[in-house]
């Protein structure tokens, strides 16, 4: 059960703030907070089962060694890249 809330606090602080919260509120203007809040809890838990499903088969697929080698160099490239503003 700590995995689940390890998981939910990694999730909730990395999307807190970000472009995904500005463009719900920008909805809820627009169509109210119930129609945006459903809407973005679908869309999110969409994204993340699609997530989990291919993260899990890459898990069987691969040794959880070199994905963390793959993940940690994919992390390096795309921050140079937003460095210097090619992203």
């Amino acid at each position: 059960m700590k995995e689940v809330l390890y998981v939910f606090v990694a999730i909730f602080l990395a999307e807190l703030g970000d472009k995904t919260q500005l463009a719900t509120m920008a909805f809820a203007s627009k169509y109210g907070w119930i129609k945006a809040f459903l809407g973005a809890i679908f869309g999110l838990a969409l994204v993340n089962l699609i997530g989990a499903f291919l993260g899990e088969k890459i898990g069987d697929a691969l040794p959880l060694e070199i994905i963390h080698k793959a993940a940690g160099i994919l992390f390096i490239i795309f921050g140079v890249l937003m460095f210097f503003g090619k992203l």
